[in-house]
């Protein structure tokens, strides 16, 4: 018998994936305060699943290419009379609106609507499974390929510049990465909870980091940790999956900020 003939084993497979690529992203998101921008990130690849229905081609080329797009449009028109957040806020809605639109005028395509927003790693198969490692490996490659380049942008423009590096460069780069992080984790967590498993693994490694590498190992480590127990835990208590690595996540981060208070109190 086959390990990959399990649903279990797929499903453990590709959460620890998407864990292992988000966290070290998500560490980026964490340090330029780019929250909104993963949200708004995910909420268009609706309008992108149902672009790639419409036209019957692969959903993980359709969430990518209005991903990138997305992204793509805020670095453009960011600065030119719109505060980020209001772009961000604006597109994001709209996207999401215009995408569950599109799919209500759908003819003939059956669409688990709920699948999509929420996850449903249980059903993920073996060619998804090839999607998500795939989608992981360029992601983990392009960081470790600019990581360098990253960290000086992210600390500051002039510094970028002053070392001969384009911070707009650097961010389409975050973009293409954030895309692609989004388009293989919609069928783990799903497009309302993406922006949390980027965001929740960075902020809970945050005060036990003493550098920006460590915080991305332990980003990783409280991501893996939260996708393996938390489809544990939905497994033992029929909870929804992704929700419930989410909530697993969550408890990582409070349980974090509890030891760092009363590692704080001590040393005081």
């Amino acid at each position: 018998m086959d390990i990959l003939d399990s649903f279990l084993v797929r499903a453990a497979l590709a959460g620890l994936g998407v864990a292992l690529a988000a966290a070290p992203l998500g560490c980026f998101v964490v340090w330029r305060r780019m929250a909104y921008f993963g949200e708004a990130t995910a909420h268009a690849s609706i309008l992108g699943i149902a672009l790639a229905l419409s036209f019957s081609t692969s959903i993980f080329a359709g969430v990518l290419i209005v991903a990138l797009l997305m992204g793509w449009s805020v670095s453009t028109l960011s600065g030119r009379g719109y505060a980020m957040d209001t772009l961000l806020g604006v597109m994001a809605h709209s996207a999401l609106a215009i995408g569950l639109v599109a799919v209500s005028f759908l003819q003939g395509v059956r669409i688990d609507l709920m699948a999509y927003l929420f996850g449903d790693i249980l059903a993920v198969s073996r060619f998804d499974l090839l999607i998500v490692w795939i989608g992981v490996l360029l992601v983990l490659l392009l960081l470790w390929w600019r990581w360098s380049a990253l960290l000086t942008a992210t600390l500051s423009n002039d510094l970028a510049h002053a070392a001969g590096i384009d911070p707009r460069r650097e961010q389409m780069v975050l973009t293409i990465a954030l895309a692609v992080v989004v388009a293989v984790a919609i069928k783990v967590v799903g497009v309302l909870l993406i922006a949390a498993l980027l965001i929740i693994p960075a902020a809970a490694a945050r005060p036990f980091a003493g550098t920006p590498e460590r915080m991305a190992f332990i980003a990783a480590g409280i991501g893996a940790i939260s996708a393996m127990a938390g489809l544990q835990a939905a497994y033992i208590f029929d909870t929804p999956t992704g929700p419930t690595i989410v909530c697993v996540a969550a408890t990582c981060f409070v349980l974090g900020g509890l030891l760092n208070l009363l590692k704080g109190r001590v040393a005081g």
